[in-house]
């Protein structure tokens, strides 16, 4: 076992109070992959397979608009779950690509397996349904915080929840992800700096 076990033990209990035994058949389903900088999980127009959880680095789902512009729809960073969720409830291809930022290691988890194992273990089914919640109200909170803040305020809080990501990652996606140009980025953060 990997040095994160128990992180993301502790990590899904956030959610249910799960069981070792629980967590030992979860961890069963799931592949740790090393994923390279630029590499694609999921492309436009792909039915996934799968759901994923983000052990370390960045990574970003996007959409690509009719004039060629990408427009970043999220950042994941450890620890957290990512997956085309809207493609795999409907089994229809994903709207978004998904896309590493830096090297990531990631655990790969086949959904059909998983939801397998909600259908016969109580406990798992719990879980998911906690996790799903907790997305909804993310999903919530993060429009009210687009709707609410204004761009600099947007960019603090994203500093906030990852302090190095000027660093990691270039202006141009974090911009995109602010719904903002790259050119006011580099205004609001010369005025900061």
């Amino acid at each position: 076992m990997d040095d994160s076990y128990e992180d993301n033990f502790n990590f899904l209990k956030s959610f249910y109070p799960i069981s070792r035994e629980i967590y030992h058949k979860l961890y069963g389903l799931a592949k740790l992959k090393e994923i390279k900088t630029g590499e694609r999980l999921v492309e436009i127009d792909e039915t996934p397979e799968y759901i994923y959880l983000i052990n370390k680095g960045v990574l970003r789902s996007f959409f690509i608009m009719e004039n060629g512009k990408e427009v970043t729809k999220t950042i994941f960073t450890p620890i957290d779950f990512f997956a085309s969720f809207t493609s795999l409830l409907s089994k229809k291809p994903s709207k978004f690509i998904y896309e590493a930022l830096t090297d990531c290691d990631i655990y790969e988890i086949d959904y059909k397996a998983f939801t397998e194992l909600c259908n016969t273990d109580i406990e798992v089914f719990k879980l998911y349904a906690r996790y799903l919640e907790s997305l909804f109200m993310y999903g919530e909170r993060v429009f009210v915080e687009i709707s609410s803040m204004d761009a600099k305020a947007r960019y603090l809080k994203l500093r906030e929840r990852i302090p190095d990501i000027d660093n990691l990652i270039p202006q141009y996606q974090i911009a995109s992800y602010l719904n903002i140009t790259p050119v006011q980025l580099s205004r609001i953060r010369s005025k900061l700096y």
